[in-house]
């Protein structure tokens, strides 16, 4: 990257040569300050309407003072570079104070202090000195806004939009300008919840950037809010990176929501698949249960030391709760250790792009990719892609219809069947003289974000409007394709889409059009194509891989003589468009190549395979197809499919009269339609409710409803009954991780629509009581100080769904505002919500006042830092009525309907009581631990052998043998029972072949994995090898010593082991893997053996033809195949070791023996019950040479590569047996950590499932 400011070099050089510390959490430092109103007016704003506590970007114009010791304290800690004190300093922001105007005077003060804190630092210090020993760089914080672009505030209508992509663009623009002109280094887009908003602010300052003729350094970073790995908005983190890639940053982080410990997974994830330097800088561990950051500086430097030696960061800094402490402690660790290596590879993943955003790219070896809320990137064997066409008003009558009816659900029902069909991408066209194309494009894209279904595969924008495909580029997160641009209205106009679309970040589909028209001819097509290629490489700086060419595909057997060779043309351009254009792919519509058969479906499905299957031998990528309608090619009847060749490779002249005399017989009963899962239609009512509820699904819901109203007195006890059964399973399922947001808003649109349905129902029961119902009243709020609603809207919206009137006023509303509001509406319930630490502190505030004030409702407590201990422990006892903690929606009606009832209302705010005061309670008490024995005593009880009597065979050879083994060996050793689970069959071998229920299917499954294993046996299509070794052992405590050579002077390795810890009964041994090898000091010579075995890399390759071929039913076959025979050859060589070792020669087992372990000794793995360890693996395979000698490798998880493998330690004592080590204690953690010469922690995190304890406690 080229960048124009002089400090730039500076950075790069200092990131070849350190990890870079950047700084921790200005808002923390800030809230230790206790500042009050009087501190955030100032003298500028004493006369300022509104209230101004909370905007911490003001206080670099009234209190310069404290935001220029803050920055000090963090330099002096080592931070390299510095954050301004800008997040929120952006009109959207400010608008909550009503500080737009005040915007630039932030931004531009903010950066003056930082500034002036720099210099001040480094004072006295020569300009060698400086660069030397601490160089340090400022950069310009820019903040997600409190807005959402991707997700609607009002869940009743999901296509509104509470911001435009051009305001949040604006928004960034404007502070970007102040922050460059003021003198920063870095732009830095932190905390990104929303892509689509971290887009439109790339989308700024590269205009800006264009405009101006500079460049410089930009850092981005996105936040990960659970363990989930997805942002707020649902993308995942490959999906974020393919979305943002075209920004190269010059650092790609992740910051805030997680700590460190929680922020583990992603951070190893973006240091695997990112190009650009990594960047980290966590919270200070989780809030605990008041909402306190409690993690040390030792602890959080502790973790961030891992990730340093991991190799995975190249700059660490901390977030929210972090201080100058901190980073203090982390600049102490990493200060000598080398930063992440930026692996070359990974370039070459995703193609050689330019140095610049404009200059020539270099074509390298890389795969095409795209996202929407999924990643997709297109490895060799990910086959050919499909581009569903349903959803193109111009080719579908039905799409056409009902989107002039304005029903874009069933819009979106269309969108949906496409993706469930097999689309890789919806293509998506509302060129329709009847419609305004940009507003229906962007209200149907917005519908789509929030249906995770249809919006976890990416988009393409396809109109021959320049402004309706822009209007879609501003509504996608992820990285979508342009359909289409060409050379249609010259070289000038052509650029200057191609260069909007590469600052949107999307690839784009380029028609064989240039000025003269339409390229119908082999020649033209290539040529035009050829010319772009040149054009978007050269001068705009496309990567040729987001190049898509469409040569057009032309109607053939239209009775013109020049249109027959039109099939013939595209599929040779095809290949020469791909030789000429290195690295660009090729699509086009499929269907125009039958149109001259429409109304004949079957004739023109036929006509759709055959052509794709010839196009794609020639090099196709991808088409736009109906994706639930194309022919299998070696099931289209073979005197259908030679009449339709003939017309498609046009090998005859009268190819096109004997197709249409032909297909006359071929107009049956029309189009066959997709098969879709309709299973859950058979269950009960109230099963179909809840499976529409937690899937979004719209379609029946009316019906159900008015099914299920038939069985209750009264409407309203359908909501209250199997309505709320069902967002009660929603919410189990959000608060578990395994829904995110746009699931749970989809959701609520479900129940909407069925509490719409009730609402006449309703409102006639009320008619006919004579009581007068009113509707309980909530007023709802998000305390004073935090801009955080959504969770909030969704609560409103359940509540409205459940008959209560909502009174919603907003965010950082003021304690006197709450309270004045409840007055006013007469409300029945309070609630308040906060996402941030400090709302706690306001929430407790506002029940103090509460009492005060003599209020008597109700208070419920919500939001994601708020917990039912906080709850308890600090909010409830300022309050004397009933305080509830709510975590999630689906649970709010039912708390406030109990708190309000006059029948159980007292013995509900009784049992809160209860609950509040058990929970005081566990808080004190909570240090209670799981009871195991002490390393010590689990020791003293271990696996008695009498090692004096007892016989030890030899095995006959020491060292290292290889084998191979033909398959048809071990067909013999399959045990099929596992076979049969893999495909959901539960039942043993070969019983199940007669079983009632499985019996047919398994039949049948069973004779198709036979005739393959005939193939692979008579091709001898795999090549299972193995490697085993017998070695001098001895044990000493939980430890085993392997010796070079039977004198047993000189150690080769050292196997480490787990004893059980749990206190046993009938005088049952505390058991590990050593007590089964001699003890040293018994003076005994023992052995251990070892193997590893796979069949062979030969089972991927088989699998990945068949799925080239498209036939997932072989390659699963394949594969498990490939697994038995794994644990068949695992068997047959355990026998040959038994023999080998002496004592196995007199057996005399069956098959069910050896699949029942009816012989001696044991075959245990790394990573399994008695060894849970996998970390033991790579001494395994480095004692056995197993990569060299088996070709086996290990992943960084130390997971085998071929998967068909197996590997583990073979013992032969008598007494040896599988068992499952448990719960372990910290003593042994300690020991074992001590032993194998690893940290704590990282022992903890491997072996993080068998903890007795929670490490995150030390004591």
């Amino acid at each position: 990257m080229n960048y124009t400011k002089p400090s730039a070099d500076r950075l790069l050089n200092m990131l070849e040569q350190k990890i870079i510390v950047f700084d921790g959490a200005m808002g923390t430092m800030i809230q230790q300050q206790a500042l009050t109103e009087d501190d955030f007016r100032g003298s500028s704003f004493l006369e300022h309407p509104s209230p101004l506590k909370g905007n911490n970007d003001l206080l670099s114009i009234t209190r310069p003072d404290i935001i220029e010791n803050i920055h000090l304290e963090f330099l002096e800690s080592g931070a390299n570079i510095i954050g301004t004190n800008t997040f929120n300093a952006n009109r959207i922001s400010q608008a909550d104070y009503n500080l737009e105007t005040s915007v630039a005077e932030i931004n531009r003060t903010a950066v003056e202090i930082a500034r002036k804190a720099v210099t001040k630092f480094q004072s006295g210090k020569s300009a060698e000195e400086i660069q030397s020993d601490h160089p340090i760089f400022v950069a310009g914080s820019i903040g997600p806004t409190n807005r959402t672009c991707s997700m609607s505030p009002d869940v009743n209508n999901p296509a509104y939009r509470a911001v435009t992509f051009d305001q949040i663009a604006e928004a960034y623009r404007e502070q970007a300008v102040a922050l460059i002109e003021s003198g920063v280094d870095i732009l830095l887009l932190e905390t990104s919840f929303d892509t689509l908003n971290m887009k439109a602010g790339i989308y700024a300052l590269e205009s800006y950037f264009e405009e101006e003729g500079i460049r410089l350094p930009v850092f981005l970073s996105v936040t990960i809010t659970d363990a989930s790995g997805r942002t707020l908005s649902g993308q995942t983190l490959d999906a974020f990176y393919n979305s943002i890639h075209h920004a190269k940053p010059l650092f790609l982080g992740i910051n805030c929501a997680l700590g460190a410990k929680e922020m583990r997974p992603f951070i190893e994830e973006m240091a695997h698949i990112s190009e650009f330097p990594v960047a980290v800088y966590p919270n200070a561990g989780l809030p605990n249960a008041m909402g306190e950051y409690e993690q040390t500086p030792e602890e959080f430097a502790g973790i961030m030391l891992e990730f340093a030696q991991e190799g995975w960061a190249n700059l660490m800094g901390g977030c929210c709760g972090t201080t100058p402490a901190h980073i203090k402690a982390l600049a102490a660790k990493i200060c000598d250790l080398t930063p992440r290596k930026l692996n070359p590879q990974l370039k070459l993943r995703f193609g050689e792009t330019a140095d610049s955003n404009s200059g020539p790219v270099i074509v390298g070896e890389g795969i095409p990719f795209y996202s929407g809320l999924e990643s997709l990137n297109i490895n060799p064997d990910i086959g050919f892609l499909m581009i569903g066409e349903r959803t193109n008003i111009m080719g579908s009558p039905k799409f056409r219809k009902l989107i002039l009816d304005d029903d874009f659900e069933s819009g979106l029902a269309v969108a949906r069947q496409q993706v469930e069909s097999g689309a890789n991408f919806i293509d998506i066209n509302f060129d329709e003289g009847l419609l305004d194309g940009e507003k229906s494009m962007t209200h149907f894209l917005n519908l789509i974000a929030v249906e995770p279904d249809i919006a976890r595969v990416p988009v393409m924008i396809d109109s021959s409007k320049w402004s309706v495909l822009e209007a879609g580029l501003k509504c996608i997160q992820g990285k979508g394709v342009v359909n289409s641009i060409s050379l249609k209205e010259g070289e000038e106009n052509f650029l200057m889409q191609a260069r909007e679309i590469r600052k949107y970040g999307a690839a784009a589909v380029v028609m064989a059009f240039d000025e003269t028209g339409q390229a119908t001819e082999l020649k033209q097509k290539v040529e035009v194509c050829s010319r772009a290629y040149q054009l978007l490489t050269e001068n705009v700086g496309f990567s040729p891989h987001d190049i898509i060419f469409d040569p057009n595909i032309l109607t053939v057997a239209t009775g013109m003589e020049e249109h027959n060779d039109y099939a013939v043309a595209f599929i040779e351009a095809v290949k020469q468009i791909k030789e000429r254009c290195p690295g660009a792919l090729v699509s086009g519509g499929v269907s125009n190549i039958s149109f001259s058969f429409r109304g004949n479906n079957p004739v023109r499905e036929a006509m759709h395979s055959a052509f794709l299957y010839h196009a794609i031998h020639a090099g196709l990528d991808m088409a736009i197809v109906n994706a639930g309608m194309l022919d299998v090619y070696e099931e289209i009847p073979k005197d259908l499919l030679e009449l339709v060749e003939d017309v498609l490779l046009n090998r005859r002249k009268d190819a096109t009269e004997r197709l249409i005399d032909f297909a006359e017989s071929y107009k049956t009963e029309g189009t066959r339609k997709i098969v879709k899962d309709t299973k859950w239609r058979e269950g009960t009512v109230e099963e179909r409710i809840i499976h529409a509820l937690v899937r979004g699904i719209t379609e029946h819901i009316v019906a159900d409803t008015e099914e299920i109203r038939t069985k209750f007195d009264l409407a309203l006890e359908v909501i209250e009954g199997p309505l709320m059964a069902g967002m009660k399973v929603v919410g189990d399922l959000f608060g578990d991780g395994k829904m995110f947001l746009p699931q749970v808003v989809k959701s609520a649109r479900v129940m909407k629509q069925a509490v719409a349905y009730l609402e006449p129902f309703m409102e006639e029961e009320k008619k006919q009581s004579s009581e007068v119902i009113n509707m309980p009243k909530i007023v709802m709020a998000t305390v004073k100080g935090d801009v955080h609603d959504i969770g909030k809207n969704i609560v409103g919206v359940v509540l409205g769904c459940n008959n209560f009137e909502v009174i919603d006023l907003g965010v950082m509303v003021p304690c006197e505002k709450i309270l004045e509001a409840a007055r006013e509406h007469q409300a029945d319930v309070i609630g308040l919500s906060g996402l941030i630490t400090p709302s706690l502190d306001e929430m407790v505030h506002v029940a103090g006042e509460m009492k005060r004030q003599g209020f008597t409702l109700p208070l419920l407590i919500g939001g994601a830092t708020t917990s039912p201990v906080h709850t308890a422990v600090k909010i409830a006892p300022h309050y004397d009525q009933p305080v509830a903690y709510v975590p999630d929606a689906s649970r709010a009606a039912g708390v406030i309907r109990k708190l309000l009832n006059p029948d159980q209302k007292v013995q509900a705010a009784e049992d809160l009581l209860q609950e509040h005061e058990r929970r005081r309670k566990a808080y004190q008490d909570r240090n209670s631990e799981r009871k195991l024995l002490s390393i010590q005593d689990a020791r003293e009880n271990h696996t008695p052998i009498d090692w004096n009597n007892c016989t030890i065979d030899k095995p006959a050879f020491l060292g290292l043998r290889d084998y191979e083994v033909e398959v048809e060996t071990l067909m013999e050793y399959i045990d099929w029972t596992p076979f049969f689970y893999t495909w959901e069959m539960k039942g043993r071998y070969p019983k199940i072949l007669t079983d009632p229920k499985f019996g047919l299917e398994a039949s049948k499954l069973f004779e198709d994995a036979q005739s393959l294993l005939r193939d692979i046996v008579e091709n001898r299509r795999f090549q299972p090898k193995a490697v085993i070794g017998f070695f001098p052992a001895n044990s000493e405590g939980e430890d085993i010593l392997i010796y070079t050579d039977e004198s047993r002077t000189e150690l080769q390795t050292t196997f480490h082991t787990l004893r059980q810890q749990t206190a046993k009964a009938d005088d049952k041994p505390n058991q590990a893997l050593s007590d089964f090898i001699a003890p040293k000091d018994s003076g005994r010579a023992d052995y251990l053996g070892g193997f590893a075995l796979t069949t062979g890399p030969e089972v991927e390759e088989l699998a990945r033809s068949f799925e080239k071929q498209l036939d997932d039913y072989n390659a699963i076959l394949v594969k498990a195949i490939g697994d038995r025979l794994a644990e068949a050859l695992a068997e047959y060589m355990h026998k040959q070791v038994r023999n080998e070792w002496g004592y196995g020669r007199a057996e005399n087992l069956k098959l069910e023996d050896l699949v029942s372990e009816k012989y001696r000794g044991i075959r245990p793995a790394p990573g399994y019950p008695a060894q849970p360890d996998h970390t033991e693996k790579p001494i395994l395979f480095e004692l056995l040479d197993a990569e060299k000698r088996s070709g086996i490798k290990l992943t960084e998880s130390n997971s085998m590569y071929p998967a068909s493998s197996v590997s583990g330690m073979y013992y032969a004592h008598p007494e040896s047996r599988y068992f499952a080590v448990g719960k372990i204690d910290r003593d042994q953690v300690e020991d074992y950590a001590s032993r194998k010469k690893m940290s704590v922690s990282e022992v903890e995190r491997w072996l993080a499932p068998v903890l007795g304890y929670d490490s995150r406690s030390k004591f």
